[in-house]
């Protein structure tokens, strides 16, 4: 593996200490999802055969008896630590927000989440149609042809409307940005029923970071700009706000997802529910899905005292996590997750466990 180095399971700060029964439970989430040839909805490097090789021993195993000790020598038995040469990693984390919508647009709900349009298909990047932006992986396809599909700016002034694409309504343009952003979301409606949406395609524009854009435009320094202070600035001003939001051209697109397990988190990019704590979003171009990582920080996360050490599993992927020690951890559900994630900016050490080859 160019640029990666083996290093020993003793060389991993904390490794002994971790909950590896935990994360097995989720390798093995992974692992089913191979098993079961579960359709993956944003494509990453294919895993090796030696990677489903080793899933495969993970489905024999009795979680009931195994116990954390027997956990931690599955993955010492059938996986090396690799290191990548630069020492640089960086992770941030994201949720699922829970958030009040309306099955109709009322006064109250006058913002729509959009289901995913026809008429967006998927080109070659590398080779675009006539009349695309180089670089764009999305076009919207016309009689005449291929063109860019529109901006969120455009979106947000109308473009979509009438077209039947709204799949539920939210209260706040602020809101459903956060949404876009977390790439899922849990909703209440007035009549005590729920529903769940997750990720169904995306425009293709560049993601743009707001956090990035107001540093550099001086409004927050760099440790202010968390997803809690951002917030409070957008909802201080709402026309400032959207002209901030439509900075970000990306726009995502969603489905309803039923008959999951409420235990765990929304549909991955892998095709598999994420697990809280254990799941974490990569590099699609670099790492395959499925693969263990072992992430050590010095600093905690926002709920706890002690540094951030633990074995996590690639299962999604996001459009601002790039580089191949880039990260971005699962924290769960709700408020209190999204509290936790809009704080995380964490340096760490970004350890590969790459399948041994027999």
């Amino acid at each position: 593996m160019k640029g990666w180095a083996p290093i020993g399971f003793s060389d991993l700060d904390g490794w002994e200490v971790d909950d590896h029964q935990a994360a097995l439970a989720c390798f093995r989430m992974s692992a089913k999802g191979f098993a079961d040839n579960v359709p993956i909805s944003r494509l990453a490097v294919q895993p090796s055969s030696e990677l489903l090789t080793v899933a495969e021993k993970a489905l024999t195993i009795d979680m009931g008896s195994i116990g954390k000790e027997g956990a931690r020598d599955f993955f010492e038995a059938n996986f090396q630590p690799m290191k990548f040469e630069r020492n640089s990693g960086f992770v941030t984390a994201y949720f699922e927000p829970e958030v009040e919508a309306s099955r109709t647009k009322t006064a109250e709900f006058p913002y729509p989440l959009y289901r995913r349009p026809h008429d967006l298909v998927k080109i070659d990047k590398e080779n675009p149609p006539e009349g695309v932006t180089p670089g764009l992986e999305y076009a919207r396809e016309t009689d005449d042809g291929f063109v860019d599909f529109y901006n969120r700016g455009e979106i947000d002034n109308g473009a979509l409307a009438d077209r039947g694409l709204e799949l539920f309504w939210l209260k706040s343009a602020i809101e459903g940005f956060y949404i876009h952003v977390q790439g899922s979301a849990r909703l209440s409606f007035e009549d005590g029923t729920a529903a769940r949406v997750s990720y169904a395609g995306k425009t293709g524009h560049p993601y743009t970071s707001i956090g990035k854009e107001l540093v550099a435009q001086g409004t927050f320094e760099v440790e202010q700009a968390t997803m809690t202070t951002i917030r409070a600035w957008l909802e201080e001003d709402m026309p400032r706000a959207m002209e901030m939001l439509h900075r970000n051209n990306s726009f995502i697109f969603f489905t309803q997802v039923k008959g999951h397990d409420p235990e765990f988190g929304p549909i991955a990019a892998a095709g598999v529910q994420l697990t809280p704590g254990r799941s974490l979003a990569v590099d699609k171009s670099v790492h395959a899905y499925g693969t263990p990582v072992w992430l050590s920080t010095e600093k905690p996360l926002p709920s706890d005292t002690n540094p951030f050490k633990r074995l996590m599993i690639a299962q999604d992927t996001g459009s601002a996590i790039v580089g191949p020690q880039r990260g971005d951890i699962f924290i769960g559900s709700g408020d209190e997750a999204g509290m936790i994630a809009g704080a995380v900016r964490h340096d760490t050490e970004f350890v590969i466990l790459a399948p041994k080859v027999s």
